[in-house]
């Protein structure tokens, strides 16, 4: 039977203005799914429950009194790990951090309190976000909701089984090399990577270096625009950063999809695929072409993404954790090692050499634009793997070229710092979600939103191409995440 917390935010936040539906209520709905599902999942870690209904009493309050209410008001949120978030436990996923309380919301989080949401608690990630797959020593991994066994993905992988499970019906994410698309893929729900800016942050160390963004995921495209409207802002702390209306944002507009130029790509012409997911990807396209004005295979010029993508993200480790590899080397994982290490055997040469092709790479890109609106991929290479297994080694036979090679799909567009989202498009051969990534034009995020709002709800009228749910009763029977530390 379908509770509160699984009608769409959207939905919610009406229901909440309409005085139909008590915030109150709807946390202990989000509190009852949480205590029922998360074991099997292990996807919210450290919460805050008597804050959050002291919060939903006052926004209860506030919607019989008649004040101005936010665009997220008596909304319960779950804040990723990497984020901070004043009063409760944030750790980025490191037995450094284990026990680290700040006394302050970061920039984003505190954006979203503005705007009226209630934080439950923090969501799952690997440590510090290195990797795409959520499991780390201090609250150990997150499974994938429709196969607990595989990966959700990552790094925002908390995020997204939350999303899936209806626990939450809003939280936020990052993402470097494809962190908010990639769980959300395997899970089923919708990641938006922003224009670098658009959503401004005082996280990044290398502030005029655009690689990482923060950004929302929801269950549908809506909900996600509902978050991000609270998200997107101005703020001299982010270089890139700039005046922006949050109502551009409030809600998708109609598109009509046959007025589209679009091109596909299986590969990026450069990207490692799984043969399965290649199959899967043109069986898709094929479902959906015929709602396009043109719908083309070809690849962007992409040559030396790999090596552009690897340069960029070492410095970024070398900028980030160098602190913690001189003074806690002990305590770090295999992936932050390897990457901080890898960046100490660059030169600036190497670095100078990354940042003019990553310029060359996007230039080429707006060329191509010029023949096309939208540009539509696989979002991930490979189907989700075993949740122990750190990374994928070798893909058809090939032995991949690093660690974080599978995520080629999607850091192939973090290279150019277009807005790109991924949105569910059925089932892949193994039976967990298949994502479809679709990205636009240089700082055309709501033409993304909506062109990937009017393809979501045109694929929800075929079941091998509408949003799959995963099956809570049998989640709910399961036992215990294996090797959660709660």
């Amino acid at each position: 039977m379908t509770e509160l917390c699984d009608l769409s935010a959207v939905e919610l936040r009406r229901l909440i203005g309409t005085r139909r539906v008590s915030p109150a209520e709807l946390l202990e709905s989000c509190l009852r799914r949480i205590e029922r599902i998360n074991p099997a999942v292990n996807a919210v870690t450290a919460t805050c429950i008597d804050r959050a209904r002291k919060e939903a009493a006052e926004a209860e309050r506030k919607v019989r009194a008649g004040d101005d209410l936010g665009p997220l008001h008596g909304l319960p949120l779950g804040v990723k790990d990497l984020d901070e978030t004043e009063g409760l436990r944030t750790t980025w996923g490191s037995p450094i951090y284990a026990n680290h309380v700040p006394t302050a919301d970061g920039l984003m989080v505190a954006a979203c309190r503005k705007a009226g949401a209630i934080v439950v608690g923090k969501t799952n990630v690997p440590e510090f976000g290195a990797g795409a797959n959520t499991n780390n020593p201090v609250y150990g991994p997150t499974g994938n909701p429709f196969d607990p066994p595989r990966t959700c993905g990552g790094s925002s992988g908390g995020s997204a089984a939350a999303l899936a499970t209806s626990m939450l019906p809003i939280c936020t994410g990052s993402d470097t090399g494809g962190s908010l698309r990639i769980p959300a893929a395997f899970c089923g729900i919708v990641g938006f990577r922003p224009s670098p800016g658009l959503v401004p942050t005082e996280r990044r160390r290398l502030g005029w270096t655009a690689l990482s963004v923060l950004g929302p995921m929801g269950r549908n495209v809506a909900d996600t625009m509902l978050l991000l409207q609270a998200q997107v802002g101005d703020d001299s702390r982010d270089p890139f950063a700039g005046p922006v209306n949050p109502s551009d944002y409030a809600t998708p507009r109609p598109l009509d999809l046959s007025r589209l130029r679009v091109a596909y790509t299986v590969d990026f012409g450069f990207a490692p695929i799984d043969d399965r997911i290649r199959t899967t990807f043109l069986e898709r396209i094929g479902l959906i072409k015929s709602a396009f004005k043109s719908c083309d295979q070809r690849d962007p010029a992409m040559k030396d993404s790999n090596e552009v993508f690897e340069i960029l993200r070492a410095q970024n480790f070398l900028a980030g954790h160098k602190e913690h590899y001189e003074k806690h080397r002990d305590k770090l994982g295999p992936n932050i090692i390897a990457n901080y290490e890898q960046g100490l055997k660059m030169s600036a040469a190497d670095v100078a050499w990354a940042h003019a092709e990553q310029t060359r790479i996007f230039r080429d890109f707006q060329a191509f634009y010029r023949d096309y609106d939208l540009l539509i991929s696989p979002t991930l290479s490979v189907p989700p793997f075993p949740v122990e297994q750190r990374y994928v080694a070798e893909m058809n036979g090939q032995k991949l070229r690093t660690y974080f090679h599978w995520l080629a799909p999607t850091y192939a567009l973090t290279n150019t710092g277009h807005p790109c989202i991924s949105i569910p498009a059925g089932l892949e051969p193994t039976g967990t979600p298949f994502g479809l990534q679709l990205c636009g034009p240089h700082r055309g995020d709501r033409f993304v939103l909506e062109a990937a709002h009017a393809l979501e709800q045109h694929m929800a009228h075929d079941k091998r191409t509408a949003r799959p749910v995963p099956d809570l009763d049998k989640l709910a029977g399961m036992k215990p995440m294996a090797g959660a530390k709660q």
